[in-house]
């Protein structure tokens, strides 16, 4: 019985000394991975670097390097979580970004953190070497890093934008008079809203057609902002072609706009194939992994412009 009592009053400092130590990696990691992901998002914001690899690649690869020097790694990935918890219901409460644009980042960050998480693992195993590393001074040179890293991106890419189509269509069953002339402007807009509307995605609320004819103003109205466009190309039942002359969509200084295209093409049966067609442009790289998303987020905008195209049809000329 003396001897537990021995060996408990021994271990007693060293249990002591072990949840310090976590404690302090712990918040350590939150100073850490919160001063990254601020600064880094306050040049992104302040327009000083891009939205590039830098930010969403090299950043969070850092941050998972340096958190992978820990000496209690799952103290330190839980810190960074709750960092990361912070700062994007910072950005969202803060209205600097929305829902979806957190969310289709997350994944690439998340890899990316991963990524350099393995790459510190690696390295302390093949050098087989238990020395504790200082975090907060070990971060000082990744962060310098990163910033010449994201300015020299930054010149590089400078007035770089990648522009995209994207194209969806609709088979309606009307004549293509019918579907112009309910589509060239819109009351109201009212229809099941796809699951990204859900989240954050700019609603379309109504589309005020000024002009009939080729330079003739065309607004569309959203919760939050507004797309001027103007007529570029008209010929009724067949085509209306509009530049984008001027648009304000709160939170989203990374998306342009440029092209909006109806085309109208009569089928056989006497049904109308309507071809929706998005001209835009983005700052967002790398383009392998924002594209698609980009592509899914404006396919749900069309899809949602045809649902109301749908109701309103049957409702003007079915009733």
């Amino acid at each position: 019985m003396l001897r537990n009592h021995s060996t408990l009053r021994d271990a007693t400092p060293h249990i002591l000394n072990v949840t310090c130590h976590m404690k302090r990696e712990f918040t350590i990691s939150i100073i850490i991975s919160l001063t990254f992901l601020s600064l880094g998002f306050a040049l992104l914001h302040y327009e000083l670097i891009g939205y590039g690899l830098s930010f969403f690649v090299f950043l969070p690869f850092l941050l998972g390097y340096i958190l992978g020097k820990s000496t209690i790694k799952t103290v330190s990935l839980w810190g960074l979580i709750i960092s990361l918890a912070i700062f994007f219901i910072s950005l969202l409460a803060g209205g600097l970004e929305g829902m979806v644009c957190v969310l289709m980042a997350m994944p690439l960050v998340l890899i990316a953190i991963a990524l350099g998480a393995f790459l510190k693992y690696l390295i302390k195993k093949y050098q087989n070497s238990d020395k504790q590393d200082n975090l907060i001074k070990s971060s000082i040179l990744p962060f310098c890093l990163f910033l010449t890293f994201a300015f020299i991106e930054t010149e590089l890419t400078k007035n770089e934008q990648f522009v995209t189509e994207v194209k969806s269509e609709v088979i309606l069953p009307y004549s293509p008079i019918q579907v112009y002339e309910t589509i060239k402007s819109v009351d109201t807009l009212d229809a099941e809203k796809p699951f990204l509307m859900k989240l954050d995605l700019p609603i379309p609320q109504k589309c005020v057609l000024e002009e009939e004819k080729v330079g003739g103003i065309r607004t569309c109205y959203f919760k939050g902002g507004q797309i001027v466009e103007k007529i570029t190309e008209l010929e009724k039942g067949k085509i209306l072609k509009m530049d984008v002359i001027d648009y304000q969509l709160t939170g989203r200084k990374w998306l342009g706009f440029k092209e909006a295209i109806y085309l109208f093409d009569e089928l056989e049966n006497g049904q109308t194939k309507m071809t929706r067609i998005t001209t835009y442009t983005s700052e967002l790289y790398p383009r392998f992994y924002w594209r698609s998303l980009e592509k899914i987020g404006i396919e749900q905008e069309h899809e949602y412009v045809f649902s109301n195209l749908r109701k309103d049809l049957k409702n003007k000329y079915s009733g």
